[in-house]
């Protein structure tokens, strides 16, 4: 049983170990061998407002970003395989990028007609790029986004006037995280010193946001959710956690320091989380 054991986790490392080399190994292609056409990471507002707003005239691009092509490939309404059967996705993936590469065709492509009418016309790649190579490259893009994700974690939600309890519960229960909920102030000088020593460092932001969902509400301007209004002191900032149900669990009036955040974080997440 032992010997089971050690042999899947050996396994489950070697696996793992692969696939960061093979997103490695990928990203180094891109960048050497793609990057002349393709640009890096452009932030989704910042497309939207190139293609809907400006008719591609602020990027003038001639060919999809890599944050493009990863979403086309894998998460747009064209993409590539059954995410349900990741092995016979990633085959169908690496087909897909050597027709693209080797015989470029318009007609073929499953880029978005919107963007794709500013799109130059691409030469074939045949003896450029392996094989091998359109393997790893198929590895950088299928693990895009999450890699992305990883090495840039979302900061703390702006709770908007719009914003549906059930739409925060529910993404609570789809992350496994629980909530918290920022009580701040625009004039608070102690919200902003906080921001900018704690919760503004990015190792903190990792801490944060991996067990938990960081939502700040300005209470100049909208009302506390989960009827917090009821606890709150007045105090800003003060900080409420929230199960997945969002059932107050702890409020925590003031700023604190990095140190103490962590603390008040380790205190209060899912204890069957993890570390």
């Amino acid at each position: 049983m032992k010997q089971l054991l050690s042999l899947s986790l050996f396994t489950f490392l070697f696996v793992s170990l692969l696939s960061a080399n093979n997103f490695q190994e990928g990203e180094k292609i891109f960048n050497t061998k793609c990057s002349t056409c393709h640009a890096g990471h452009i932030p989704a507002d910042k497309l939207k407002e190139n293609f809907f707003e400006k008719e591609n005239k602020l990027l003038n691009l001639k060919a999809p970003s890599v944050n493009m092509l990863a979403y086309t490939i894998m998460d747009s309404p064209k993409h590539i395989g059954d995410p349900n059967d990741p092995e016979m996705q990633q085959m169908e993936v690496e087909e897909y990028l050597k027709d693209s590469l080797y015989d470029p065709k318009p007609e073929n492509s499953i880029c978005d007609d919107n963007f794709a009418k500013y799109y130059d016309i691409k030469k074939s790649m045949k003896g450029e790029v392996s094989l091998e190579e359109i393997t790893a490259l198929s590895y950088y893009f299928m693990t895009y986004k999450k890699e992305w994700l990883k090495a840039h974690p979302k900061k703390k939600r702006i709770l908007s006037e719009s914003y549906k309890e059930k739409d925060l519960l529910r993404d609570a229960i789809k992350e496994n995280k629980r909530i918290i909920i920022e009580a701040s102030s625009s004039t608070c000088h102690f919200c902003k010193k906080m921001k900018k020593e704690v919760l503004d460092i990015k190792n903190i932001q990792e801490k944060t946001n991996k067990d938990f969902i960081f939502i700040e509400v300005d209470i100049d301007k909208i009302k506390l959710p989960f009827s917090l209004n009821k606890a709150f002191k007045g105090i800003t900032p003060t900080f409420f956690f929230l199960s997945q149900e969002g059932k107050l669990l702890n409020q925590y009036p003031g700023s604190w320091n990095s140190r103490d955040w962590q603390l008040l974080l380790k205190e209060n997440r899912i204890k069957n989380r993890s570390k």
